[in-house]
């Protein structure tokens, strides 16, 4: 601003000169020649100085005009009533409006960065990716059905189509979803009163209720047999907590202890039961390092393993989210085994607070353990 009020104060001198130059021309022919000197010079001013400025404060207004146009379309993009995602070819979320979070019960800030592909289900994924490289390869727009990985029941109409902004190299690709007929979508969000978040308190009182029933199992536990304590610790954490808990002891050579999942999942039980630990990257690692690892739509099918016919463990037990815990005390040490948990289907995904509250539980275990050694 200041500077345009100073090219303007320039402007209306130069114009007041002009003037002055105009009333000259009734002066004798002798003196037209310093007349002329003065109007060169105003000229020269005009060309070096004035005319600069003057296109340095267009292309700024236009630079601000151009910020505001950006601003206002990603106001449009974000409160735009269809789910709308922008990705690349690799399906990498790049920006997700509201209603794509609402209908994914995925936060966009979390999104961002990782491949949109992991929200659905394992058999949709491949398809997804090789739709979404056609499209961003210029092979025109590609629809499909997907299938979310918590509610695999309703299908999702995804269109893809591509777009090339004017500062990127390569195309991206915008995905516009249609739920099925169990979605809805999310209400533009208004400014109320905070009210209590019952399902959170809910939620904190199970947890405490775990820690409850956890502690007492350790207490009571007979004397002289780790297989049996970890096998009650299973217990406590099945059904309730998880819907799989597959237990191992040992850290050098772990040995699976007990398997326990859904009742209807019986052969699959008896597949993970069968299976060996050291087969399984998720219990190496968190047996040799001792790390905790919480995934939420895992992307590595193979990080469990596999059963006997070489099926990925995690997509035949359809697991959404998963915690694996190494069992080693507060003050490090030893690790005593190794507790991997599973939630599947619909059920909601493990929560940073419910690893945290199993990763206490586990060094309890832990020390209870290594009394029994």
């Amino acid at each position: 601003m200041a500077h345009a009020d100073e090219f303007g104060e320039d402007l209306a001198d130069f114009l007041r000169r002009v003037g002055e130059l105009r009333a000259a021309r009734t002066v004798p022919d002798g003196d037209l020649r310093s007349v002329l000197d003065t109007a060169l010079f105003e000229l020269d001013h005009v060309a070096e100085q004035l005319w600069p400025r003057f296109e340095q404060l267009a292309a700024t207004r236009g630079q601000f005009a151009s910020r505001q146009e950006e601003q206002l379309l990603r106001a449009v993009f974000q409160r735009l009533p269809l789910p709308v995602v922008l990705m690349d070819r690799d399906t990498v979320v790049r920006r997700m409006n509201f209603a794509a979070s609402g209908l994914t019960a995925v936060r966009a800030g979390y999104a961002t960065g990782r491949p949109f592909a992991g929200v659905f289900a394992h058999a949709d994924r491949a398809a997804l990716r090789a739709q979404t490289a056609a499209v961003a390869r210029g092979e025109g727009d590609r629809s499909l059905t997907l299938h979310l990985q918590q509610q695999p029941s309703d299908g999702i109409r995804a269109t893809l189509t591509a777009l090339r902004p004017g500062a990127e190299r390569h195309p991206v690709v915008l995905v516009v979803l249609q739920p099925g007929t169990s979605h809805r979508l999310p209400r533009p969000e208004r400014l109320s009163a905070p009210e209590p978040d019952l399902a959170e308190a809910t939620r904190n009182a199970s947890l405490l209720d775990l820690h409850d029933a956890m502690t007492t199992e350790l207490l009571s536990a007979p004397a002289g047999d780790r297989a049996a304590l970890l096998r009650r610790v299973a217990a406590v954490l099945h059904g309730r907590f998880a819907d799989w808990v597959v237990a191992d002891l040992g850290a050098r050579q772990p040995v699976r202890t007990q398997v326990l999942g859904p009742t209807q999942e019986s052969e699959a039980v008896d597949a993970v039961a069968r299976q060996d630990p050291a087969a399984c990257p998720l219990v190496v690692e968190a047996a040799r390092g001792g790390s905790t690892a919480l995934q939420v739509r895992p992307e590595d099918p193979d990080a469990f393993g596999g059963d006997a016919d070489g099926v990925p463990v995690l997509v035949r037990a359809d697991v959404t989210s998963l915690l694996c815990v190494p069992l080693s005390g507060p003050e490090g040490g030893p690790v005593e085994g190794v507790l991997t948990l599973f939630r599947c289907g619909a059920r909601l995904a493990f929560s940073l607070a419910e690893a945290q509250a199993v990763d206490v539980m586990s060094r309890h275990v832990a020390l209870a353990l290594r009394k029994l050694r």
